[in-house]
């Protein structure tokens, strides 16, 4: 890797400003210094910037459309008020707790749709309070006992099109292997009648078919909208379609971004020809790129010959790397001369599994400096854990 390549991450608001690292204006330095570390840090302007492009792609083909945040993906208080006080977008959630802070903050019932699996009599008891949320039921079990508690409630069916895409096959929500996830077409016709039974106009269709999808599997992506396609000639009273979320970003210098000009086009195609809205309910897409972490460096040793730079956080902190095996970039916030030498970046957890980065480029570094690992925005402290008792950070939301 050159020089330059390693710079492959920068754009106008996130890079170095006289050898140390901006986000959004703000010197991640100077945070980690007063705020001390481990910290998140989430830019308000290309969290904005994120949801206003999906936005206007749908509308310069003229889609009909609602984008909502899944909120599973970022719960910060600050953050979700922020994006409440826009107005532009909704928020998806998945648990009757996400529904409660999500009324908390202030959004209308109108503007929550909720999407979830397995879900208890006791969550079902939640919703039915709430009669102005859009409910996708991804089960017959929960239309039959959603219709016995809200009889006459209109439901979205959230439906498995039995393709899955995805940063890689652990992300895949649908597939070959049957997943817990979704109605599948042999049994839509039991789901009907079970709507019909207790006259639930079914009014939506959902879908999530992985996370993390990019150029290469717009294919895929526009074959599960094919198989939409089959369901929806057989739900008449169908006028909006939720294509859930998934939406990858480019995370390595010589990975793949998405092509949002062909993914329009295919939605504005399909949203066309079957005359429907189109939800979707992007999380990471929206906030992953927003976000960094910032740790300290509290090792730097050579053991035999691999050079190891411990920080002061964990996978407990952010497990998507652990999890789903997607890489991080990790940077210093302060760019030191010399050359740059392989390194392996490693957390404070005593589990062998602990390891941010193996063998990655980094600049020299030294005990005490600042690492910011980019692209961890979602699914980081909504996910953490106290693993070791370390489950301690603070998170800011940066502001122009």
């Amino acid at each position: 890797m050159t020089t330059n390549d390693w710079f492959w991450w920068q754009r106008p608001d996130l890079g170095y400003v006289n050898g140390r690292l901006h986000l959004q204006q703000h010197d991640l330095q100077t945070l980690a210094e007063s705020a001390g570390t481990p910290t998140y840090a989430y830019s308000s302007h290309r969290f904005h910037a994120n949801w206003r492009r999906l936005a206007e792609v749908l509308a310069a083909r003229g889609v009909p459309h609602k984008l909502f945040f899944a909120l599973k993906s970022n719960r910060f208080l600050p953050l979700l008020t922020f994006l409440r006080l826009h107005g532009e977008c909704g928020v998806d959630v998945c648990s009757p707790s996400e529904l409660l802070l999500a009324r908390q903050v202030g959004f209308r019932e109108s503007d929550i749709t909720y999407t979830n699996t397995a879900v208890s009599n006791a969550d079902l008891d939640v919703i039915a309070r709430h009669p102005g949320i859009q409910v996708n039921c991804d089960a017959l079990s929960t239309i039959r006992r959603l219709g016995e508690r809200c009889p006459g409630r209109p439901i979205g069916l959230r439906i498995n099109p039995q393709l899955g895409l995805g940063y890689n096959d652990a992300l895949h929500y649908a597939g070959a292997k049957t997943t817990k996830f979704g109605i599948y077409l042999e049994h839509l016709p039991e789901a009907m009648a079970l709507a019909r039974q207790y006259d639930m106009p079914i009014t939506r269709l959902h879908f999530h078919a992985g996370s993390g999808y990019l150029s290469p599997q717009l294919d895929t992506f526009e074959r599960i909208l094919v198989e939409n396609g089959r369901f929806l000639s057989q739900l008449p009273d169908v006028t909006t379609v939720n294509i859930g979320g998934g939406l990858g970003l480019k995370l390595t210098a010589d990975g793949h971004a998405l092509d949002l000009d062909r993914w329009g086009d295919l939605l504005a195609a399909f949203a066309q020809e079957w005359d429907v809205t189109i939800q979707a309910e992007p999380g990471d897409y929206l906030i992953k790129d927003a976000g960094v972490l910032l740790l300290q460096v509290t090792m730097v040793e050579r053991k035999k010959e691999t050079l190891f730079v411990g920080v002061n956080g964990g996978f407990n902190l952010q497990p998507l790397s652990v999890y789903y095996q997607t890489p991080f970039v990790v940077v210093p916030t302060k760019l030191r001369d010399g050359e740059m030498q392989p390194t392996t970046v490693v957390g404070n957890i005593n589990e062998g599994i602990d390891l941010w980065a193996e063998n990655i480029p980094l600049p020299p570094l030294a005990e005490g400096d600042t690492l910011a690992f980019l692209n961890v925005g979602g699914y980081g402290s909504a996910m953490s854990s106290n693993h070791c008792m370390r489950g301690q950070f603070s998170e800011y939301l940066l502001l122009d």
